[in-house]
Parts: C-alpha cells; sequence; structure tokens
C-alpha cells in the first residue's frame, strides 16, 4: 500500500503567510478610522464604513484565491480566520464593557465560515479535487 507523505511546512506557511496578510489588510482598510459619526439628529454610525468592510474583503479574496489555487485550503481558512480574530481582538479590546469579546468571536465564525464557502467555491470552479483514496 502506497502512502502519501504530507509536507507540513508549505501548509504552516501559508497559515501564517495568510494570518499577516489578514491583519495587515485590517489595518489598512479598518484600522485607521477609530471613531463614530454623530448625525445631525443625534445617532451614530461607524466606525467603519461598508466601502472599508467591502474593501477588505475583496483584498482578502485575492490572498485566499492564491492560497487555495496551489491547493492551501486549510491555510487560507485557518490562516485568515486566525488574522481577523487577532486584528479584531487589538483593535477592539480597550472597550471598556468588555462585550467586544462577543464581536471578536462573530468575527471569529464569521470569517471561518465564510472563508471556508470561498475557499470550496474557488476549489470546485477551478475543478481542483482530491486525488482518490488508495485502495488496499
Amino acid at each position: 500500500m502506497r502512502q502519501r507523505r504530507t509536507n507540513l511546512i508549505p501548509e504552516l506557511a501559508a497559515v501564517l503567510g495568510l494570518a499577516l496578510a489578514a491583519s495587515a489588510v485590517w489595518a489598512g482598510w479598518l484600522g485607521w478610522d477609530q471613531h463614530r459619526d454623530v448625525h445631525p439628529d443625534g445617532s451614530t454610525t461607524g466606525p467603519y464604513g461598508a466601502w472599508q468592510v467591502i474593501g477588505l474583503l475583496l483584498t482578502l479574496m485575492v490572498a485566499v484565491y492564491w492560497a487555495t489555487t496551489r491547493r492551501y485550503m486549510v491555510g487560507a481558512v485557518v490562516g485568515t480566520t486566525i488574522g481577523l480574530t487577532a486584528a479584531a481582538y487589538y483593535d477592539w479590546s480597550d472597550d471598556a464593557s468588555g462585550l467586544f469579546v462577543i464581536g471578536v468571536g462573530m468575527v471569529m465564525m464569521g470569517s471561518f465560515f465564510a472563508t471556508a464557502v470561498a475557499t470550496a467555491v474557488i476549489a470546485k470552479a477551478k475543478g481542483m479535487h482530491r486525488p482518490p483514496a488508495a485502495t488496499a
């Protein structure tokens, strides 16, 4: 029975690279805007605009696409999730109410599931599939 030997170094490098990229993209798109906008009627919005979040997502999709097409699916999902979660934690941890933890948890779960779906869609669209398992 022939077994396929896996090399974890490239996958771990993909996780680390995607985590760093996700944190840097967060800082670039969301890190500089830290105040809420107060409207004339007294309501507040922010601190991020929809265009900033959309820019963050589109930029991350480039990195996820790159990793997925090189068959680093785990790196794409785990690395992006770790990077966004760490960036959200760092960015929001000065909240005195302590409710930032809920937001960070939502970022973690949302980025995990969204990246997993995006990775699966990219892999399917590119016709990528795992080789058949060896039979005994």
